[in-house]
């Protein structure tokens, strides 16, 4: 308690912008506050400025993030895209580009882009390499988050079991902290959406269905990293879809946006993927606004569960058939209020994301800054500088 890390954090949420402000928050001697507030300037993540405002006398001295030399890298791996986001430690968006890229290109491929961009992003910036701090990566498929390995991707080939983390590790000095894709989009929504929410179901239906999951204002990913995978649960009385994962029956293959374009494909009503279904939808084809908004039901008949489970205060739906708005959001609010229990539903709001195309790249640098801040991961860091000092005086 009280530590250097602890100090960090009152800074960096804006507790406490002065010395005098810290020694009130924490009961800590002045000179106890000023070792702590020194550590961090001299390693870097702190600085210490001039306010700017004064009633007469010197100004004022303000605290805060050293964002000029402090960078995050926020990447968002889909099945046929990447964005990548550069992200000052403060939260600030420096720069982003987003490119299509098959994830199925394997991962030596994908990650050498990723290394590319990152070169250009921060010389668009202006930044140096050394300023970037980690990376947060978000992949469509299960990741073990301890390690940082995708565990048997469906749509992933070639990606089971990869050492991401040690692609850049093993060329840079900075952190890599990899997430399935969902998790990084719920967490990009309650820092830089219209829903901050404590409790909050992120839905992403895309050519897959995940859930992203935030209880108690953090993220819960389960004790290995799976939870969340609401795909693969059984809708009832759909045992003839066939699902990638071998099952049938699952609610990707029912609602998702490759099942239904392959119904419309079917019908007569060509459709390649889940993009070329929303397209239809809002032309007014009256067969695409008909399933998807029976998908939205059957989206909404497994998240009644969750509700009645999980109690959230908002469910956010985004990913590409979000963009069919109202028939899918219709179908989903439809079955969670008329199946869920009346109290858990009291206040509930079901809304279409508020971060856009960029939600999940943001969601991912936020993963990278939230490691980068945390006092534990400060703590280790100051202690290892001041043991490489000691070593070094030693000699």
């Amino acid at each position: 308690m009280n530590s250097p890390g602890d100090v960090l954090g009152l800074i960096s949420r804006g507790d406490a912008d002065t010395r005098a402000e810290l020694a009130r928050l924490t009961g800590m001697a002045r000179s106890t506050v000023a070792q702590r507030v020194d550590t961090l300037i001299a390693h870097g993540i702190v600085e210490e400025r001039e306010s700017g405002a004064s009633t007469g006398g010197r100004p004022p001295r303000v605290l805060r993030l050293n964002t000029d030399d402090n960078c995050v890298l926020g990447v968002d791996l889909g099945a046929t895209h990447c964005r990548v986001a550069l992200m000052d430690i403060g939260g600030a968006l420096l720069a982003d580009r987003e490119d299509p890229l098959h994830i199925t290109e394997g991962p030596d491929l994908v990650l050498r882009h990723i290394d590319d961009r990152m070169h250009e992003l921060i010389a668009a910036a202006g930044r140096p390499l050394a300023a970037v701090k980690a990376i947060g990566i978000g992949v469509p498929g299960p990741v073990e988050f301890a390690t940082g390995r995708p565990v048997n991707p469906p749509i992933m080939p070639g990606w089971h079991e990869y050492p991401v983390p040690e692609y850049f590790t093993s060329r840079y000095p900075l952190e890599v902290l990899v997430d399935n894709d969902v998790n990084a989009l719920a967490l990009g929504e309650v820092r830089h959406g219209r829903t901050p929410a404590d409790n909050l179901l992120f839905v992403k239906v895309g050519t897959g269905i995940g859930c992203g999951i935030i209880a108690g204002g953090r993220l819960h990913r389960g004790a290995q990293g799976s939870a969340g995978d609401i795909g693969h649960i059984r809708v009832p009385g759909s045992d003839a879809a066939p699902c990638r994962c071998g099952n049938t029956g699952c609610l990707e293959a029912v609602a998702g946006g490759a099942a239904l374009a392959a119904r419309l494909t079917e019908a007569g009503a060509p459709a390649a993927d889940g993009r070329a279904v929303v397209e239809l939808v809002n032309s007014g084809d009256p067969l695409a606004v008909r399933l998807v908004r029976e998908a939205g039901r059957d989206i909404g008949d497994v998240l009644a569960g969750l509700v009645n489970f999980f109690n959230p205060e908002a469910i956010v739906v985004g990913g590409v058939m979000a963009a069919a708005h109202e028939p899918l959001l219709a179908g989903v609010r439809e079955a969670i209020y008329q199946r869920s229990l009346p109290l858990a539903t009291h206040r509930l709001t079901v809304v279409p994301t508020g971060t856009g195309e960029a939600g999940g790249a943001l969601g991912a640098g936020r993963l990278a800054i939230d490691h980068v801040l945390a006092p534990e991961q400060i703590d280790r860091a100051l202690a290892a500088a001041q043991a490489a000092g000691a070593t070094a005086a030693a000699r």
